[in-house]
């Protein structure tokens, strides 16, 4: 189905919305998402319901149909995909991607896209930690938690930090773990609650307790 650029937007907000609460989405919580006016939204919830790819009731609020949401990670795929490539291959810096992403998501290319994905490796996190959905619409990494509520054996990857102190992002830097970094938990001290872990560099360390609280990570397989 093709769709206009502003169309794919406002799906892709519907989506986002929808995902983070019960129920269908108001269109005042889609204009404060759009920033924009009510009316506006009022006209492209109309075209989008026309279409097929959303449901809107009055006073039930919009939610989005099967084909809609197929669309809407697709947009979100290509975007993070993007954002991975501006990162690694071009040598942006990561809070500098996002409103170039917001152009190259809405190319028209399955194609292109696959090829891009298979030469960042088919990464499953952006540079800012958000999980990338493969080009069937599925998430292989699950919501962000604390390092610390992970078992003995659990993989992760780490996904973002708690704080933003200096000093723990310098010693992050140090032990060179970042977004992206791939880890299991070989052992957990019964003691202190510290974790001896193994990256996907191969490297083994040991984490404290306090540094794995602040530590988000999202499990995978």
């Amino acid at each position: 189905m093709k769709l206009t650029l502003a169309e794919e937007n406002y799906l892709k907000a519907i989506y986002h919305l929808s995902e983070a609460g019960d129920g269908g989405v108001s269109t005042n919580a889609l204009a404060e998402s759009m920033e924009t006016k009510p009316a506006s939204v009022s006209d492209m919830v109309r075209r989008l319901s026309q279409k097929g790819v959303i449901d809107y009731q009055k006073y039930k609020g919009v939610n989005i149909s099967k084909t809609g949401k197929t669309i809407a990670l697709s947009v979100i795929r290509k975007h993070r995909l993007w954002e991975v490539f501006l990162v690694e291959k071009l040598g942006f810096n990561w809070d500098e991607v996002h409103d170039i992403a917001e152009q190259l998501e809405h190319i028209q290319s399955p194609l292109l896209v696959e090829r891009l994905d298979n030469f960042l490796g088919n990464p499953v996190m952006d540079p800012h930690g958000d999980p990338i959905p493969d080009k069937n619409g599925v998430f292989h990494v699950g919501p962000a938690i604390p390092l610390s509520d992970l078992k003995s054996k659990d993989k992760g990857i780490i996904s973002g930090v708690t704080s933003d102190d200096q000093k723990l992002l310098q010693y992050l830097d140090k032990i060179k773990v970042g977004l992206g970094t791939k880890l299991i938990i070989l052992e957990i001290e019964e003691f202190d609650g510290s974790m001896k872990i193994e990256t996907d560099k191969k490297e083994e360390m040991f984490i404290s307790k306090k540094t794995a609280e602040q530590l988000l990570v999202s499990k995978w397989p």
